[in-house]
């Protein structure tokens, strides 16, 4: 079981949809790629303020190449929309698959 601090005190449905990211695998390799490999968790911050954090259920599981490598969204966050879409775009492609 994780021991993260903020996993401690997550709600039971916010920890059920964590596993579930983690079970999808990263939503740009499954999509573009056909694989699946380990997520990192992305919070989507699209429309919030600096500091913010989105809830849990606007979040992306994304590898760590395309959440911070080189060809990831901290990377090079427009060059990253125009390669795979919107954070919300892909949320939605996501969510229809689960």
């Amino acid at each position: 079981m994780n021991t993260d601090v903020n996993y401690l005190i997550m709600k039971k449905s916010e920890k059920e949809w964590i596993e579930k990211l983690v079970e999808f695998g990263c939503v740009v390799c499954r999509k573009y790629y056909d694989a699946n490999t380990p997520p990192c968790i992305h919070h989507i911050r699209e429309g919030l303020g600096k500091g913010q954090r989105n809830s849990w259920d606007n979040c992306l599981s994304l590898c760590y190449e395309h959440h911070q490598g080189n060809d990831g969204f901290h990377s090079g966050k427009q060059t990253w929309i125009e390669k795979y879409g919107t954070e919300y775009e892909l949320l939605e492609w996501m969510k229809e698959r689960m």
